[in-house]
């Protein structure tokens, strides 16, 4: 019986195409998803981040000695664009979460095999924690995105033979902004220890002109310029970049129950604003099986570097568990060399038949679709249904009636408001009732006298705390 040529279907002709297509068209699906119905609403951090966003003052240094400074001049851009709105507020991630999933494609396609590039971003964009943080009005994207760009331009440095003296300054350009992050110069040490240790990075980077390393060098210290000066301006800007806490007390043992449960509390999962444990079982083994291939393979360029970055990163969240986004690049490449492993093992049992080969994938394929499909509904209905997380989410901005109006806050939520009425036309903030007629929030109705009388309730679809907005007349008028 002669053997059956897989090559002469069109459908194996086709097949990364057609793989390509299917994660761009899901992606593009999920952000519209998350954008506009999942959670639907703004969490505390992204109420922070437009806080802080509005307080971005060129004239004045001090405003711009923070942390995550890209994304709040991206927000703040946005917010100017389009207005105090939801989507305002979200587009820098989504954004910055599109070209992350780009990325990530490219660079899986550098590392792997194209089939593997495939399935690992199928996985890794249908995570709970990655269609989270990329509609996130906060800077939560840029963990995955500074190490998805820096290793891909890396990469290019060491492969590309075009283009390589633009390729150079981009990588440069990219690192140096990237330290803006905290935890981002972690990555980095990895690079260049793995870069003195393993003897082919270091021929590589010895062949490198001088000259352009020299321009490229002067490239990423203009980058650097605006942080160093707020370093100095504000040292302890320094500590918060090498992820040490604000108070500058920590709990070890605490902060390793913490990451322990993030990960591996699969009994319990939390009801917080990010959903642990980050990934599910399934995918959890898969990365382990990836780790142990790694063990097995030490001795190559992507071993050194993942294996270092995880030692330079498990000091770095013992003193600062919230950093959970941090370890999702690695976590993503330990996934596919688990996928690697599994396929070449079922293709080592049956090297010459392709009615077994392809038999053989069938399971993976069910296992594959198996995490995406848990993977978007985790997401969707715990964002969105789960009572203890959906409440986390404001909805109180899409409440807000439009027009010219005066309204009443509180003193907590005057920072907030204030910076809506920055981008907003005809909004003024007050503390102090006055006029015939006022609008005051939930917290601010306290201070109305007892001369107006309400008029109107704005409510949000909760079932506690619902009545987000008051209007009051004065009485008889």
């Amino acid at each position: 019986m002669a053997r059956l040529d897989m090559t002469q279907f069109a459908l194996y002709r086709w097949r990364y195409i057609i793989g390509y297509t299917l994660v761009g068209l899901l992606l593009a699906g999920l952000l519209v998803l998350s954008a506009l119905f999942v959670p639907n609403g703004l969490s505390s951090q992204e109420i922070t981040a437009v806080i802080r966003s509005e307080s971005l003052d060129f004239s004045n240094p001090t405003t711009l000695a923070v942390t995550h400074l890209p994304f709040y001049l991206l927000q703040s851009a946005s917010l100017s664009i389009f207005g105090a709105s939801e989507f305002a507020i979200k587009l820098p991630s989504l954004v910055l979460g599109f070209f992350t999933a780009i990325g990530l494609i490219l660079l899986l396609r550098r590392w792997f095999r194209p089939s593997i590039a495939i399935l690992t971003s199928l996985i890794a964009v249908t995570t709970s924690q990655f269609l989270f943080i990329s509609q996130l009005g906060a800077p939560g994207i840029l963990f995955v995105f500074w190490p998805v760009a820096i290793l891909y331009l890396g990469t290019q440095v060491t492969r590309a033979t075009r283009y390589r003296l633009i390729w150079k300054l981009l990588f440069a350009i990219t690192a140096a902004a990237s330290l803006y992050s905290p935890l981002s110069v972690y990555s980095l040490i990895a690079i260049i220890i793995t870069i003195a240790l393993h003897p082919h990075l270091r021929a590589i980077v010895r062949r490198l002109s001088r000259p352009r390393l020299a321009i490229c060098l002067i490239a990423a210290l203009l980058v650097l310029a605006p942080l160093g000066y707020g370093m100095w301006l504000n040292p302890q800007l320094g500590l918060s970049l090498l992820g040490v806490p604000a108070s500058g007390t920590f709990d070890i043992l605490k902060n390793s129950t913490d990451q322990v449960n993030q990960y591996f509390n699969f009994a319990t999962p939390s009801a917080t604003t990010v959903m642990t444990p980050v990934f599910g079982l399934g995918t959890m083994l898969l990365i382990f099986l990836g780790l142990y291939r790694l063990i097995r393979t030490r001795e190559t360029t992507r071993s050194y570097l993942i294996i270092i970055w995880i030692t330079c990163l498990i000091p770095a969240l013992l003193l600062n568990p919230r950093f959970t986004s941090v370890v999702f690049l690695p976590a993503v490449l330990l996934l596919a060399a688990g996928l690697t492993s599994l396929i070449s093992y079922w293709y080592r049992l049956f090297p010459l038949n392709p009615y077994a080969r392809v038999a053989g994938l069938i399971p993976i394929g069910i296992l594959v679709l198996a995490l995406i499909i848990t993977g978007i509904d985790r997401f969707a209905y715990g964002y969105h249904y789960s009572p203890n997380i959906a409440s986390e989410f404001s909805k109180d901005l899409d409440l807000l009636p439009k027009g010219e109006q005066t309204i009443l806050v509180s003193s907590t939520e005057k920072p907030f408001y204030d910076a809506l009425a920055t981008y907003r036309d005809g909004l003024t903030v007050t503390q102090a009732a006055t006029g015939t007629e006022i609008l005051t929030t939930r917290e601010g109705r306290v201070s109305i006298p007892d001369s107006y009388v309400i008029t109107e309730i704005i409510t949000n679809p909760y079932s506690m705390d619902s009545d987000r907005f008051y209007r009051y007349q004065i009485n008889g008028q």
